[in-house]
């Protein structure tokens, strides 16, 4: 089915920043808009910040001052529901409650044509739920901007269980005419991104709570080592402790309290005592006027290594090997278990075990883990730890190694699967199950992730490239350090896994 044509009426309730943002879209795709909100005042205020909105992007050079006339004037503002009468397309944009999203649409039934779609922007309430007293729910379904919405490229599209194969892939079409990045998804709690990034905070959380770095070391190694835009408490600060939070809550009792998304009493903390991130002024950090930014811890200095003994194949590190040959390190190869010995220190990726665990059920002495990177070939942070077992001397020499390829090095407690493995690994693993679940496809769900969250690639993307196997290993290794049935492996990604069939297909 084709997406609406231009001449199309798109109605938008609710005038807050996502509805006023939403209306922006539609008009700026040449559609006539109508926008309503029942707050006296809210929907002529909206109008006011998008004139200012465009009026900001003539003054950028971003759009032509004709063109932000016609786009004002495509818009107006409606003082009841009957003025929805001609619409094709109403979307709904007001509070996350679900009895007020059902009160709505039955009294927009019955003003609209019998052919109008019916839309809701929910982020959070299920979309199945919202049609169900619906004459019509076929013609129903979720169109989930996120905000601000003229700015931001994803769009869910999300169907639920009436939802026609036609409204689903007309408003798909839609979405794409108006510049955006449509997926599919169906209506299941979180959608894709709500669901598939629970892990970005939960497991910097846990790392947090077990101590295992602090917050500024925390979010560099994410940051400057697995390529994110922002570090995971960077994030919640600005996203606001008491949305996060929410979001998490939501989701857990969705899925029957499935501990892969258990809250973390650490944010609810700070919820209870009112630091909410940066709207607050204080969160994981202090916003106030002159407070000053903690930095990321530094591993200690170590003796310049000369040469080092590679014993297999180091994997998706196998292109340090190559720098510190380039470096001026002599590198002997020799068959083994992917080790890099230098003096003092015997070097290994992180496969999801502890340092200490590994050291003591290998037999490998001095062993110091280090972390996935998002390119081993580009130098930013990489996080080290080392074996209970080994000399504090180990430490130091690893640092220096990486040092000598350009890297910064940060030193955490023996934690399994240290920081950016283990943060890819849940990310991968719940995207896994998305697919297993019929969520969504793999494509749709990457996409989500890196239109929805900028990540720097898809959960499962990044899987397939460092192999299923590995990705699955972490995990398992995970479960077994700590009983718990949050890190238990997905069944898809098992299968693929022992298949070697392609995650992304």
């Amino acid at each position: 089915m084709n997406a609406l044509a231009r001449t199309a009426q798109i109605a938008v309730i609710g005038a807050g920043a996502m509805g006023a943002g939403i209306a922006q879209v539609a008009a700026q795709a040449g559609h006539s808009v109508l926008l309503f909100d029942v707050r006296e005042g809210a929907a002529l205020a909206a109008m006011d910040r998008i004139g200012q909105n465009l009026d900001k992007l003539v003054a950028k050079g971003r759009l032509a001052e004709e063109a932000a006339k016609q786009i004002q004037g495509a818009m107006r503002v409606i003082d009841t529901l009957d003025g929805l009468a001609d619409a094709d397309l109403v979307i709904e944009a007001i509070v996350e409650d679900i009895q007020a999203k059902r009160d709505l649409f039955v009294e927009v039934e019955k003003r609209v044509r019998p052919e109008a779609l019916l839309a809701t922007n929910t982020s959070s309430v299920s979309v199945t739920a919202i049609a169900a007293p619906l004459k019509h729910p076929e013609r129903f379904a979720g169109l989930h901007f996120f905000n601000p919405a003229p700015l931001m490229a994803l769009v869910e599209v999300i169907a639920g269980l009436a939802t026609s194969p036609q409204t689903r892939q007309c408003l798909f079409e839609t979405a794409r005419a108006w510049g955006k990045e449509p997926v599919q998804a169906r209506s299941t709690p979180g959608f894709i991104v709500n669901r598939v990034a629970r892990p970005f905070y939960a497991e910097a959380l846990r790392l947090l709570e077990e101590g295992v770095a602090d917050v500024a070391t925390l979010d560099a190694l994410v940051r400057e080592g697995g390529g994110f835009r922002m570090g995971p408490f960077e994030l919640m600060d600005l996203i606001g402790h008491d949305v996060n939070a929410a979001v998490t809550r939501s989701v857990f009792e969705s899925y029957f309290q499935d501990p892969r998304f258990k809250p973390s009493l650490l944010q609810q903390e700070l919820v209870a005592a009112g630091r909410l991130g940066r709207k607050s002024g204080r969160g994981f950090y202090d916003y106030t006027d002159g407070a000053i930014r903690p930095v990321a811890q530094e591993a200690p200095d170590g003796p310049q290594p000369v040469s080092v003994c590679v014993e297999g194949d180091m994997g998706p590190a196998e292109v340090l090997v190559e720098a510190l040959q380039r470096a001026g390190v002599n590198v002997e190869r020799l068959p083994g278990a992917g080790l890099m010995r230098l003096a003092g220190a015997t070097l290994a990726l992180t496969e999801g075990r502890s340092a200490t665990a590994r050291s003591a059920e290998d037999d490998v002495q001095d062993l110091v883990l280090f972390d996935l990177a998002l390119d081993y070939a580009k130098p930013g942070r990489i996080a080290l730890a080392k074996a209970d077992q080994a000399s504090n001397s180990a430490i130091g020499a690893a640092a220096q190694l990486f040092r000598q390829v350009g890297w910064s090095v940060s030193v955490v407690d023996d934690s399994p699967a240290l920081v950016v493995m283990r943060t890819v690994a849940m990310l991968a693993n719940e995207a896994a199950d998305a697919v297993l679940q019929g969520v969504a496809c793999p494509e749709d769900i990457d996409r989500a992730m890196c239109f929805g969250t900028n990540y720097p690639r898809g959960p499962l993307a990044w899987a397939q490239g460092l192999g299923a196997h590995r990705v699955l290993q972490v995990l398992a290794n995970l479960q077994s350090h700590y009983g718990d049935d949050r890190y238990r492996p997905s069944a898809w990604l098992r299968r693929r896994a022992i298949s070697q069939q392609s995650l992304l297909s």
